[in-house]
């Protein structure tokens, strides 16, 4: 029973094994079609895409700072009390006159209704009654007024509209355009620096492959070696020892091309890492490491970084983020003006004594404020400047790296067509060991060094051109010009690396 168990359990993980073997397909990939794939998916380049689509949103809310705000409020209230007006001094006032003149006051001169003018004893007691019933309905009359219930409900909207403001949402506007047109110029920068990174990686890959080949082309020739020495050993042409050094080398040499697959293996991962892709696939890389014996004069570069660097371009709308900062520090010496105004919508128990609505215009002016303005404007002024100096120090580091780049670029285009050369004499003095060797005129150890001298020098042109590749990347990333390296890659003139 327990064996059966043994059985099946390696039945499970041998099945399970072979599966994800069968997932390890063969991908084909030009170095074009893995930038397309790099920048459409990788994650740090959306996340700067919705920073920018943001930033889209904030400018055009900066663009509503100059549209009225518009509200609708509503609240209930409760006082303790009605409001009220007690107007008894009036009546209190008035009261003596009426009843003086009621009864005491002589007139004359009233008009006849059927005309002419009444006679001064009827004048007078027409105007008597006249006041007397006036001096009546003052009596009777409630004059203590409410005015508001102690109770009631309002809605009301109102508007906002700024008509001046300092130049406030002016420098708003600017400075949300300008982190819009920064995070823009810094997505550009992100697109260089995983071009940069994609060079590094694929052409890395191209190199660890070509360098299996090497190592194979090393294995093999170490095999042949190995058994040619035995074969000689058993004719009495060599020594023991000779054989013993020729498996020494063969080991060694078997060592270095597992060595040279697990780079491969290292590096596969990390280009689908770049390119974002999770599935278990092998990349065949289709390009292949190239190196240019001409390039334009350093001028040029040095050019292209003022026009085009991302990095600079960065800084110089930091600069003018500092500008527009100085001029909203400056907008708090002058007035606020703004129209506003009420309408009241609905009500319940509001005073009927209140408009229905309300305009008018309102200004807020800040005289002193313990001279805090005239120092956040030296504070932005100190902000400009150091986004100057800023600028001028990147701007020489990046000349700097552009003129170690191009330097390293001539370097490297030396050592390869040393290396071309030496390729040329090691071939030769390995087939001249070999023959040696099978003459009895060379020791193994002779013969060993001479195919590894072969293999170094192979590989050592190899990494030169790749040591380009990566240089020309730079270079161009400084330069501002990421989006130029497949063109130099495609270039008529591009050599490839082979050997």
């Amino acid at each position: 029973m327990r064996a059966n168990v043994l059985i099946l359990l390696f039945l499970i993980v041998g099945l399970s094994l072979w599966g994800q073997q069968s997932l390890t397909t063969l991908k084909n990939l030009t170095f074009v079609d893995a930038l397309g794939i790099s920048l459409q998916n990788n994650h740090l380049i959306k996340q700067y895409s919705n920073k920018s689509l943001q930033l889209e949103q904030e400018v055009k809310a900066a663009r509503g700072l100059h549209m009225p705000r518009i509200s609708l409020s509503a609240s209930y209230v409760y006082m303790p009390t009605n409001i009220s007006l007690d107007l008894t001094p009036v009546r209190d006032a008035i009261t003596p006159l009426y009843s003086a003149l009621g009864n005491f006051g002589k007139f004359s001169g009233v008009p006849n209704p059927a005309g002419g003018l009444l006679s001064d004893d009827v004048s007078t007691a027409v105007m008597r009654g006249k006041l007397l019933q006036g001096l009546q309905s003052v009596n009777s009359a409630d004059w203590i007024q409410t005015i508001q219930e102690q109770k009631f409900g309002v809605v009301n909207a109102g508007f906002v509209l700024p008509i001046f403001t300092g130049g406030k949402i002016n420098a708003a506007n600017k400075a949300a355009k300008i982190k819009l047109e920064a995070s823009e110029i810094e997505s550009i920068q992100k697109s260089s620096e995983l071009t940069g990174e994609l060079v590094e990686r694929y052409f890395g890959l191209i190199l660890a492959n070509q360098a299996v080949k090497v190592r194979e082309e090393v294995k093999t020739g170490m095999q042949r070696h190995y058994d040619d020495a035995q074969k000689l050993a058993q004719q009495g042409m060599i020594a023991r020892v000779e054989v013993l050094n020729a498996k020494v080398y063969f080991a060694d040499a078997d060592r270095e091309l597992k060595k040279a697959d697990r780079q491969t293996e290292i590096l596969n991962e990390a280009v689908l890492n770049t390119v974002a892709d999770t599935t278990n696939v092998r990349i065949n890389p289709l390009s292949e490491l190239f190196y240019l014996e001409k390039l334009e004069p350093l001028e040029f570069y040095k050019q292209k970084a003022l026009e085009n660097s991302p990095l600079l371009g960065q800084i110089n709308k930091k600069k003018e983020l500092a500008q527009q900062g100085i001029k909203a520090e400056r907008s708090a010496y002058f007035p606020t003006i703004a129209a506003t105004g009420t309408y009241n919508v609905l009500n319940k128990d509001l005073s009927p004594y209140l408009p229905d609505y309300m305009v008018g215009v309102g200004l807020q002016w800040s005289l002193f404020d313990g001279n805090a303005r005239s120092r956040k404007v030296r504070a932005a002024q100190f902000q400009a400047m150091e986004a100057e100096d800023f600028y001028l120090k990147s701007e020489s580091d990046i000349h700097s790296a552009i003129n170690k780049y191009y330097q390293e670029l001539h370097m490297y285009l030396e050592q390869i067509n040393e290396l071309d050369a030496a390729i040329e004499f090691t071939n030769e003095y390995s087939r001249a060991r070999e023959k040696a060797f099978s003459e009895g005129m060379a020791t193994a150890t002779q013969v060993s060094d001479a195919n590894l001298a072969v293999a170094k020098v192979k590989i050592d042109r190899l990494q030169a051109i790749y040591s380009w590749d990566v240089a020309l990347s730079k270079l161009l990333y400084y330069s501002g010009l990421s989006n130029q390296f497949v063109v130099y890659m495609s270039n008529p003139d591009a050599k490839p690396a082979r050997y």
